[in-house]
């Protein structure tokens, strides 16, 4: 399964979805003019990724800042998370950032994968 790998930009947040190395990231601002299409690859990928997945996934979430329109596609990313086996969130937000850990709060409530929360 091909890498994804997409680097960060003021408006887009980076994208590492790498099964060989277990690593599945998303960091950085996610402001993107049209945040459908932006996000329209990860969710493919992760279709592709839920046929045959890792005996563990830990997708981790490293967000400054996210819009309206992200939340939405950062929803459907969790929802696509919940149907692969063995997967839980690891949260991170700045330890004085109240905003993004609770957002952080208010999608675990909607999904059904363990978060880990934690600060950096």
């Amino acid at each position: 399964m091909e890498v994804l790998n997409l680097p960060g930009t003021d408006d887009t947040p980076t994208i590492i979805l790498d099964r060989n190395n277990g690593i599945f990231e998303i960091s950085g601002r996610s402001l993107p003019e049209d945040s459908a299409e932006f996000y329209t690859p990860i969710l493919e990928w992760l279709d592709g990724y839920s046929n045959s997945p890792n005996s563990e996934t830990e997708f981790v979430f490293k967000l400054e800042y996210f819009n309206t329109a992200s939340s939405k596609l950062i929803l459907d990313i969790l929802s696509k998370l919940e149907t692969i086996d063995n997967t839980k969130v690891a949260w991170y937000y700045h330890e004085d950032d109240e905003d993004m850990q609770e957002a952080g709060n208010e999608f675990s409530e909607l999904v059904e994968v363990p978060f880990d929360f934690k600060t950096y």
